[in-house]
């Protein structure tokens, strides 16, 4: 199935009051975009009802080419959806690094031996097979985003979603996020204030703004 993400007319509120109002995004398959702006501005929200985590008020979404008008509408499409969150630690569902990679992919019913090839696979394009044995707590920042993102990979989603990214990161790691998500041959959607990062993986970028989403051009 193509990938396709299809916002009209969308607002939404946080704490009863309105947020972000006519907001109209198109994505195409295997389109990288990008959404900036300052903190509390409403990117995260955006994201997470893309995602399915939350509600708009009004306006309509189309994922996959199926409209979705409630979360039941997401229990296909759910596995095709992968959400990397701001914070890593939120992300991480059991202590070793293997074991956390290939915990959705057990979960979702895959044989142990076919699950932990699949894992050891993808820690190897990540270029961190190393940390493998290591309990992902102890970890730098850097490497928990990493160890996080292959959880999300190896589910192949056709739909990757990237809350802030860049956080917490330190230039030289920042310029390996950059270099494996432009290899990523998946839609992508980040959201972001760090435009510098933003610019040198996405193909169109946009600022959000309370009455919608204005394009930005790139350099």
């Amino acid at each position: 199935m193509s990938c396709s993400v299809k916002i009209q007319g969308v607002s939404f509120s946080s704490k009863n009051q309105l947020l972000c109002k006519n907001i109209n995004l198109q994505i195409s398959h295997k389109e990288k975009v990008g959404i900036i702006g300052p903190n509390g501005c409403g990117k995260t929200t955006l994201l997470n009802i893309i995602a399915g985590i939350d509600s708009k008020d009004c306006g309509s979404l189309e994922i996959f080419h199926k409209k979705i008008t409630s979360k039941e509408d997401y229990r296909a499409i759910r596995p095709m959806i992968g959400y990397l969150f701001q914070n890593s630690d939120n992300q991480f569902l059991a202590p070793r690094v293997l074991d956390d990679v290939v915990f959705s992919l057990r979960s979702a019913g895959v044989q142990e031996d076919e699950a932990i090839q699949k894992g050891m696979m993808i820690l190897n394009e990540l270029q961190i097979s190393h940390l493998k044995d290591k309990i992902v707590y102890h970890l730098s920042g850097g490497e928990k985003k990493l160890v996080a993102l292959a959880g999300v990979l190896v589910m192949e989603p056709k739909l990757l979603l990237l809350d802030e990214p860049t956080n917490g990161l330190d230039y030289s790691m920042q310029l390996r996020l950059v270099e494996i998500l432009k290899e990523v041959d998946k839609s992508i959607v980040i959201v972001s204030h760090d435009t510098d990062f933003i610019d040198q993986v996405v193909d169109k970028n946009y600022k959000i703004t309370p009455n919608g989403l204005v394009a930005i051009k790139n350099p």
